[in-house]
């Protein structure tokens, strides 16, 4: 008998759902992608939906749903720290009062509710949850584990081991001395949201200098020799309040936070750069002590500070473990897969097989729904959007290539959509790394948002040592590589104090300018046929057309809107941008021939723009 096991995180941000049986991921998605409310926190009911239909089962041949988190420690976690602090933390008891004491202990409610069966309902330790999301679907027999996020219950950074089915936790850190609020405080300070503007962060930090580096090291954080960490929590306000950080740490940056939306400054491209050396540097001897101390020659990395690429990819060239897999849905809704797969291997029991081909078994993290060529040609019928059905996919995949190389911007939905925060062609949007113009074309009239930020590129596994220096996949674009010296161009010197970033921006750095980074780097997405063979067509195609083997590659939405899920999202999307050609499964709609919209140019007004 298949012993099924359903994931779930939520009641704090991005809620997600994940089924796996007898140890095999079956479907993994965030709530968010079909409430289109973006990092939604709410009770995953859709995504719960979703993965049963997927699986093609009932409620009650679920074995147990498993919440990533218990609220009991986290509830003594808050409560113990605003007790500490009172009475200067009635606004934090405020605000958290509604989550712990009526949400999250009653979990197993709100699932009785939505299934109305009488399933067992179990609770995980949250860092135990990311370290099973990574270690469990990796493609190593023995590995340690390095767990890294803002906190889960008290844990903030966690060392483990995993073998086989058993996963073991060695030391923890814990809250208030966390790396991801570090990060965190900055990413709010430097005017951006926290748990969503950590990427901006990320982004803006080549462009800056680490001149602040030391003064984090002596006033902030206090690294020790194997790698642990204090901070000191007399500039920040997350103890006590809402704010990340306080006047102690204004005055140690210079001033004030940036306003959000605000002109970015020397001094913002220069925090950035500092706090990202700083973590760096963290990462990298928490990692040296890991090896030390468990002996494993790879490692698997999970929570939210693992989605940090930089830093992922300084880890994999400094080669401190000879093999690294980061968990592609790092952050809170890859807990839900996490406690899913800890489950069922440690309460059920069930044997772990890993693949016998040395690839992962997070299936290229297409866990998602799919829609069928009928469903989505009953979509356009119904509507009367003209199209092309083009089904053989070789053909189309040539139509395709040819309008990206006319330097066309393509929505592409194929397959099923990924888990996780990065599009992986399945639902992207894709232009010509080739073209100068593409990052600002895409930034400012694709995605309405920062100019600065720089995209990603997807390139063929087997050809990805051509373009970057990367001498391992990254299916899941997980990690920064350099751009090859031979294709780098030069640029003029920055001005000393310059704050002006658009010259910047708009420099020509490499023959791929639309994906080198400033810092003649990008976040590679390897593309290999046996994750998605329609994409990796498309990229053989255009290398065909073209000889380049490189197409940028961002995600399938606007500002402040989740990535699309369905063939409605991504035409919405579509039209409501300056996209030229959609690809829906075997179908292409060009914009020329669409009708007109009868919305109104109110459209980008609903979206929150973060």
């Amino acid at each position: 008998m298949t012993t099924h096991v359903l994931g779930i995180s939520g009641f704090y941000h991005d809620s997600a759902a994940a089924l796996v049986a007898d140890g095999e991921i079956i479907a993994a998605a965030q709530e968010e992608r079909f409430t289109r409310k973006k990092h939604d926190p709410r009770f995953p009911r859709h995504a719960i939906n979703y993965c049963l239909q997927e699986a093609f089962i009932e409620p009650s041949e679920l074995a147990a749903v498993v919440f990533y988190d218990n609220p009991i420690l986290s509830a003594d976690r808050i409560v113990r720290s605003i007790v500490a602090h009172a009475p200067r933390t009635r606004e934090q008891w405020l605000a958290a009062a509604p989550s712990f004491l009526g949400v999250k202990p009653f979990v197993a409610a709100h699932v009785r509710e939505l299934l109305r069966v009488d399933v067992p309902v179990l609770f995980a330790r949250h860092h135990l949850s990311h370290a099973a999301s990574s270690f469990y679907p990796s493609p190593f027999e023995r590995a340690a584990v390095l767990t890294l996020d803002g906190v889960g219950e008290w844990a903030t950074t966690s060392l483990a081991v995993g073998e086989g089915r058993d996963l073991t936790v060695l030391k923890e850190l814990h809250y208030p001395h966390s790396l991801g609020l570090l990060y965190s405080a900055f990413t709010s300070f430097c005017g951006f949201k926290v748990n969503s503007g950590e990427y901006k962060l990320m982004g803006l930090a080549p462009y800056g200098e680490p001149r602040y580096a030391d003064q984090i090291r002596d006033h902030l954080i206090s690294v020790r020799a194997d790698g642990s960490f204090e901070l000191d929590t007399s500039y920040f306000g997350y103890l006590e309040g809402n704010r990340m950080t306080n006047e102690r740490f204004e005055a140690l940056f210079g001033g004030p936070p940036r306003e959000a939306e605000s002109r970015i400054t020397r001094r913002e491209m220069d925090l950035a750069a500092s706090i990202q050396k700083v973590t760096e540097d963290v990462v990298l001897g928490i990692a040296r002590h890991l090896r030390a101390e468990s002996g494993m020659d790879a490692v698997c990395l999970a929570g939210g500070v693992a989605l940090n690429c930089v830093a992922n990819g300084l880890l994999q060239r400094e080669k401190i473990f000879d093999r690294v897999w980061i968990q592609p849905a790092s952050g809170d809704a890859g807990g839900a897969l996490g406690a899913a797969l800890l489950a069922s291997h440690q309460r059920f029991g069930v044997e772990r097989h890993t693949p016998t081909n040395g690839r992962d078994a997070q299936k290229g993290s297409y866990l998602g729904p799919a829609f069928s060529s009928s469903e989505v040609r009953a979509f356009l019928e119904r509507h009367g959007y003209p199209y092309e059905a083009i089904p053989d996919v070789a053909a189309r995949n040539t139509v395709v290539a040819k309008a990206l190389a006319d330097g066309k911007i393509v929505g592409h939905l194929s397959g099923r959509m990924e888990f996780g925060p990065r599009s992986l062609g399945a639902r992207s949007i894709l232009g010509d790394a080739r073209s100068a113009s593409t990052q600002s074309v895409m930034n400012l009239k694709i995605k309405y948002r920062e100019s600065f930020r720089p995209f990603a590129p997807s390139v063929l596994a087997e050809r990805a040592g051509d373009y970057f220096e990367l001498d391992c996949e990254s299916p899941y674009m997980l990690l920064v590589a350099p751009v090859r010296k031979e294709l780098r161009l030069p640029v003029p010197p920055r001005g000393e104090g310059d704050d002006d970033m658009l010259p910047l921006v708009n420099q020509v750095r490499s023959t791929l300018p639309a994906i080198t980074h400033v810092d003649h780097s990008a976040r590679v997405q390897t593309v290999a046929h046996e994750d998605h063979p329609v994409f990796h067509g498309l990229l053989r195609a255009f290398e065909e057309l073209t000889g380049c083997g490189v197409l940028v590659n961002t995600s399938f939405n606007v500002r402040g809107e989740p990535i699309v899920c369905s063939p409605k999202d991504a035409y919405t999307c579509f039209m409501r941008t300056e996209m030229d050609l959609l690809v829906l499964e075997d179908c292409i709609l060009y914009k020329a021939l669409q009708p007109a919209l009868d919305a109104d140019d109110s459209w980008r007004n609903e979206y929150e723009l973060d």
